[in-house]
């Protein structure tokens, strides 16, 4: 979004300046007026998306101007920046249409939620209404965080969804890892402790970007940090990242503390994610008569079983009639490919997408986002159709 910015302050221009890049799509500031009368008698010659009006240089006798500027940019969205209500400015504000007005100095959180409105209007972004998904280890080496991190990058691979995963691990959380070899520079309680920064643009700036649609919001890295990450803070991200992504899987770990107890409070659908044997189905049981103690529905819950082999001992009937719920998903015993998806910190799909966990990858999110394949082209032609160089 390309911005005019009104004003004699360099100081707010540069402050401005750099919230608008951070967001995503940035502001571009593309020019600047020292002053209204400067604006009105130097056009810009492509208009302007967006005007920024400093009001604290503006005298009563140039009230009137304000007027002609927005006559001069009648496609443009206004937002007067004010440090005292000026009755008559506003006044004049608003029948010229203005209809952000931010008090100075300037806070962060309030001009970006006034750009997430503009930009909602002006038909840039829209508001999202995500749905969460919690994936959990009934067991210690499920395989729960290769689930969730590939499920994510294959829902906005396959789906082509905005994703946003969190790894909600309390110690030792490393979700970033498996798909990505990028240093998070910002974490889970980095962000808790700028809680009051949060919104869109925040948190998106806060992310390992592993592919387009596709972030990661790394783990504290040190288990000390999580003591001040309170279960409201878990309340607001969630909030936000509704907001802006289709999808937020989350990464919940083995352990239940009050954050992550708080994230599946919220969560849309829980997948515990178990393996076939009886220390699994043991834990599994309790798990889900936690779930059951919390009051959680019971189809809320859906079981996924990893590393599944048939003709074992052990069969779902039997698991589904030990934990009383139903297996919605299978995924193969692929040892060889899920562990060099690891070791590289590849996303399986994107490294042995011909793999039997690839498939079974693309199946889940078949299954998660209700397209099936004659609806969509396939996903399957999209991740297994030859390219090309192969034909």
């Amino acid at each position: 979004m390309k911005a005019l910015m009104i004003s004699k302050d360099s100081l707010l221009h540069a402050e401005l300046a750099a919230q608008g890049s951070a967001r995503l799509p940035a502001v571009q500031l593309v020019a600047s007026r020292q002053g209204l009368r400067d604006a009105v008698d130097r056009p810009v010659a492509d208009g302007p998306d967006l005007v920024i009006l400093d009001a604290g240089d503006v005298d009563a006798a140039e009230w009137e101007l304000v007027d002609r500027l927005a006559r001069q940019y009648p496609g443009a969205t206004f937002m007067l920046l004010t440090r005292e209500a000026q009755q008559e400015l506003l006044i004049r504000a608003m029948r010229a249409g203005m209809r952000e007005v931010l008090q100075l100095p300037l806070v962060h959180r309030a001009f970006h939620e006034a750009m997430d409105r503009i930009e909602i209007e002006a038909g840039v972004t829209r508001m999202r209404d995500g749905k969460v998904l919690a994936f959990i280890a009934c067991k210690g080496g499920s395989g729960a965080t290769f689930l969730a991190t590939n499920f994510g990058y294959a829902l906005a691979a396959l789906a082509e969804k905005k994703v946003l995963l969190i790894d909600l691990h309390g110690q030792f959380g490393d979700a970033t890892l498996y798909v990505s070899d990028q240093k998070p520079s910002m974490t889970l309680s980095d962000i808790c402790g700028q809680i009051g920064r949060m919104d869109g643009a925040f948190l998106e700036s806060c992310l390992v970007h592993v592919a387009p649609g596709f972030g990661v919001l790394a783990a504290a890295d040190d288990p000390a940090q999580s003591v001040d990450m309170k279960p409201e803070h878990m309340d607001v991200i969630l909030r936000v990242a509704r907001q802006h992504y289709d999808f937020v899987v989350l990464d919940v770990g083995r352990q239940i503390d009050a954050l992550s107890l708080r994230a599946l409070d919220s969560a849309d659908t829980i997948y515990p994610v178990l393996q076939l044997a009886l220390p699994d189905i043991r834990d599994g049981r309790r798990l889900i008569d936690i779930f059951r103690s919390l009051g959680y529905p019971a189809e809320r819950t859906r079981l996924i079983v990893n590393r599944y082999e048939k003709g074992g001992k052990l069969r779902l009937a039997d698991l589904e009639h030990a934990l009383g719920a139903d297996v919605v998903h299978t995924v193969p015993n692929d040892y060889l490919s899920a562990t060099d998806s690891v070791n590289q910190g590849i996303p399986v799909l994107q490294l042995s997408r011909s793999s039997p966990v690839a498939r079974s990858l693309a199946e889940l999110v078949e299954l998660v986002t209700e397209r099936r394949v004659s609806e969509t082209k396939g996903l399957f032609d999209r991740l297994f159709g030859r390219s090309p160089a192969e034909q």
